[in-house]
């Protein structure tokens, strides 16, 4: 769908001028131009600090307009409260679900607006009411269900269906997939695809280029809170996309080049050999070079988390050897893996890694100063020091030892967790969905960092679900397919397309 098609077609559903927000002598979006169609899915790119989260907040009533306006169907509009944008027709699905999980389907799909009669709530009416949106949006869902009792992508599909149980004109979908496997997205884009043909507007936000490509009509990209452009998908690579976010070209973005494979000329680090664990991982063979990345490719489900886990001591393993360096070793916990110099991010950042209410420096300190024992305790000098020293290295924003880890953006989490690890002067760095959730910019600066990490020494594997990053870190790729590894190929002989086609090929029955 061309912008230009849109001259003396249908107006725009939403048009905001020179959108301008202040906070304190700092501008977060200056004289912002936005516009949205019916019927299309547009995107909102930028990386973190762009203003893309400051411009929805002003569409949806949370923040007001320092200056500029903002149309509805035409009409100037302002929205002082989030409840004023729901009743002017827009609704907004946040990244975290805020529905309830104790309630049932019914009760959360008409929360706070619970049909009523003789002054009590009609429950048969609320189920009814419920089922007709779950039904309209094609879901076979039972409304009397507890929410809870349903996945993470049923539960998303049931808040929108909340959203749209009103007269919806505008939903404002606030990265949906991040927990989603690809069925679930699929799904999901055929929700969205349903309302776009009912002139339903979406706005998509989503740090996934190749979910953005496939659903997106239109993207409209900002950078340092300016508006950088309006593009049609189909007339702007990826590549081209990534720069513009981040006003560097490609060549400054490149990891590294590949004019030698370390596994050619150099010894395992680390080898797993006819590895077996649980149902997860069956004979599985890895070899990691001194200096290699090698990369993990598979669906969800495939074993590429299990094999990580068994790697790094978190579980054992059934069967098979692991060899670190010239000797096998028996990888009891995590703790011996770590003497042994390999070290895991787990892919749950939040439950397994950071550590929201210490500082960055105790997060930073925590696993050194755990190998070390309670009675060879770091010094408060020592400390600060190797914090200092790690937020310098990996370039960690806000600079500040003593700022609590959770008020940090999701990139800079994932540095603070990252430099715990390298605190530890590891081997072997085994990192599991490293960039899953953070914005564009974090995540080149993550790829940079394993590369350089490489470069240097230090040998990686490295998990992504986007294939497309992992053909960008990886020296070589392991391609998993229901617990197996059934090849392991140099990346620079693969495509996005070539390496999807091996990762989604069907078993083989025996």
């Amino acid at each position: 769908m061309d912008p230009r098609e849109h001259e003396g077609g249908p107006a725009p559903v939403v048009e905001i001028s020179g959108a301008t927000v202040r906070f304190g002598a700092e501008t977060v979006l200056d004289r912002v131009d936005f516009r949205l169609f019916p019927g299309e899915v547009h995107s909102l790119m930028g990386e973190n600090g762009a203003g893309k989260s400051t411009l929805i907040k002003a569409l949806t009533g949370v923040l007001r307009l320092d200056a500029g306006e903002i149309r509805i169907g035409g009409e100037r509009a302002s929205f002082p409260t989030p409840a004023a944008a729901i009743a002017a027709g827009i609704g907004t699905v946040y990244q975290e679900i805020d529905l309830l999980p104790n309630l049932t389907v019914a009760e959360n799909i008409c929360l706070g607006r619970e049909p009523r009669r003789f002054g009590v709530v009609d429950w048969r009416a609320m189920s009814a009411r419920a089922e007709a949106v779950l039904s309209d949006l094609g879901l076979d869902v039972d409304p009397q269900s507890i929410l809870s009792t349903h996945s993470l992508a049923i539960q998303q599909l049931v808040a929108i269906a909340r959203a749209i149980s009103v007269d919806v004109k505008v939903l404002v979908l606030d990265e949906p997939t991040s927990s989603l496997d690809l069925d679930e997205v699929a799904e999901l884009f055929r929700v969205m695809r349903e309302l776009t043909q009912r002139g339903v507007a979406i706005l998509f936000v989503s740090h996934f280029l190749d979910q953005v490509y496939e659903i997106c009509d239109r993207i409209t990209v900002l950078r340092g809170g300016r508006l950088i452009g309006e593009y049609v998908p189909t007339e702007l690579l990826r590549v081209g996309l990534v720069e513009k976010m981040l006003g560097r070209t490609s060549d400054e973005m490149s990891v590294r080049g590949r004019a030698e494979t370390p596994s050619e000329v150099s010894s395992p680090v680390l080898e797993a050999t006819d590895v077996t664990v649980g149902p997860g991982i069956v004979g599985a063979d890895l070899r990691l070079a001194e200096g290699e990345v090698v990369g993990l490719a598979g669906l969800l489900g495939s074993g590429r988390t299990e094999l990580a886990r068994a790697l790094t001591g978190v579980d054992r393993v059934d069967a098979g050897t692991i060899r670190v360096g010239d000797a096998a070793v028996d990888l009891t916990s995590p703790r011996r893996a770590i003497a042994l110099g390999v070290v895991y991010s787990s892919e749950s950042r939040r439950t397994e890694g950071i550590i929201e209410g210490l500082s960055v420096q105790d997060n930073i300190t925590l696993a050194l100063q755990a190998e070390r024992g309670v009675l060879h305790r770091l010094g408060n000098t020592r400390r600060r020091e190797l914090a200092q020293s790690w937020i310098e290295a990996l370039d960690i924003r806000p600079a500040d030892p003593d700022r609590p880890a959770g008020t940090l953006s999701g990139g800079n989490q994932q540095k603070v967790l990252l430099a715990r690890l390298l605190a530890l002067s590891p081997r072997v760095l085994v990192l599991d969905e490293p960039t899953r959730g953070i914005d564009v910019g974090a995540k080149v600066e993550i790829q940079r960092l394993v590369g350089e990490l490489a470069d240097n020494g230090l040998s990686v594997v490295f998990i992504s679900a986007e294939l497309e990053e992992v053909l960008r870190v990886s020296h070589r790729i392991a391609v998993l397919r229901g617990g197996r590894i059934v090849e392991t190929l140099p990346a620079d002989e693969l495509t996005v397309d070539s390496l999807l086609a091996l990762v989604a090929q069907p078993e083989e029955t025996p």
